[in-house]
């Protein structure tokens, strides 16, 4: 059976909200991101592309480049509460839908083709969303998930298409090789300096090819060039979790413990959310008395994946639930409905001091172990009864 895959994604986001909250802002080079010298631009309008703007970009940067930019520090809250809008939406409305990022979203409309049509469908959603959230969104058809992707960077801004069967490495081949998921600035430095510009070239070359060149990944690259991709949409599920338990060999009422213990817990999630690429946008608390009542405690905030908001928030929900004052058995936390994401979503707090930390101590992490560097505050801490679950995706929070 041909499948029918589409690629939706809300065109400049950030700015789109902001844009939405205060219609002023259209039509003029708007900058979303931190305000101050050190700050980053997390997204940027088509008018401010113009003058060679893109995300990640220094904000002195880009205000060199484009003077009478308007800069937005950006609110977390009202892009994830229309985030969660589109969603709701597209959840009436398909049977498969995967949600890769705040703003990003891929359905499965496989086998509909024979009650609605699957473009007339994408393009009735796509025209519902805009209408009830007054955001513009793009959209792509194709027979899988990388098409439909590189289609819908084509149909921007606020434009849809569709890749017929049969056309994918047509639609592809006269494309830049940047166009394709997976190539980043070192790959394309690598490929380009090898006379390697537009996806054609990868297709007239042999896969071993691009094995030798790149491993595992230039196979997978080739195999993106070539219009294939067989992998699947993958159901959103805003319940998905990762959770980390700890039952004491005493019981305890020691609050400074707790508090290094929950600190330690919380670094070691916040590191596999980062290192999963992923966001969470809900924290729970969980505390067990010596008496097994138990009571747990939950928080909506912004998505993040950044230590020092984690532990802030952790450390106020416990504050809030441990008012007995009596042994405490075992403590947990739990981060749920996560979505795929990066640190994009923090780059108009002026965290990039705290961003670049982070990467270095990932890195560090990765390399040499998860305890290889950690907050004084975790020092001392054991973590050999530790759920033995703890860190693990689950499908229910």
């Amino acid at each position: 059976m041909e499948r029918n895959v589409v690629h939706m994604d809300l065109d400049t986001f950030f700015v789109s909200v902001e844009r939405k909250i205060n219609p002023k802002l259209i039509g003029k080079p708007v900058l979303v991101g931190g305000t101050g010298d050190r700050g980053v631009v997390a997204s940027c309008s088509y008018e401010a592309r113009e003058f060679g703007i893109h995300s990640a970009m220094p904000m002195r940067m880009a205000r060199q480049l484009c003077p009478q930019a308007i800069v937005v520090r950006g609110d977390h809250e009202a892009y994830s509460q229309h985030s969660h809008e589109v969603t709701e939406i597209i959840k009436e409305s398909v049977p498969v839908y995967e949600k890769t990022s705040i703003d990003e979203f891929y359905m499965d409309l496989s086998g509909m083709d024979k009650f609605f049509g699957c473009y007339k469908l994408a393009s009735e959603i796509r025209q519902k969303i805009m209408k009830e959230t007054h955001l513009p969104i793009s959209f792509a058809l194709s027979g899988n998930k990388t098409v439909s992707k590189v289609g819908t960077g084509q149909a921007k801004p606020n434009g849809q298409m569709q890749i017929a069967f049969g056309n994918e490495k047509d639609f592809l081949a006269p494309l830049s090789i940047r166009k394709i998921p997976m190539v980043g600035d070192k790959t394309y430095q690598l490929l380009s300096g090898m006379g390697i510009e537009k996806i054609k070239t990868i297709q007239e070359m042999p896969m071993e090819l691009m094995h030798q060149v790149l491993g595992e990944n230039g196979t997978a690259i080739w195999r993106k060039a070539n219009g294939i991709d067989n992998s699947p949409v993958e159901q959103y599920n805003e319940r998905k979790s990762i959770s980390t338990e700890c039952t004491f060999d005493k019981d305890t009422i020691d609050v400074g413990y707790l508090n290094r213990m929950l600190i330690s817990m919380t670094e070691k999630l916040a590191f596999q959310l980062r290192n999963e690429e992923k966001l969470t946008s809900c924290i729970t608390v969980k505390v067990r008395y010596s008496d097994f009542n138990t009571h747990t405690m939950q928080m909506r905030i912004p998505y993040t994946a950044l230590d020092n908001i984690l532990i802030e928030k952790v450390e106020e929900l416990f504050n809030k639930i441990y008012q007995k004052r009596l042994l405490i058995r075992l403590v947990g936390v739990r981060f749920s409905h996560l979505i795929q994401g990066t640190y994009q979503f923090e780059l108009f707090n002026d965290m990039t001091e705290h961003i670049q930390l982070y990467q270095a101590m990932d890195k560090m992490r990765k390399r040499f172990g998860d305890d290889a560097v950690m907050r004084a505050a975790g020092l001392g801490i054991t973590h050999h009864n530790f759920n033995p679950f703890s860190g693990k995706i689950a499908g229910k929070a």
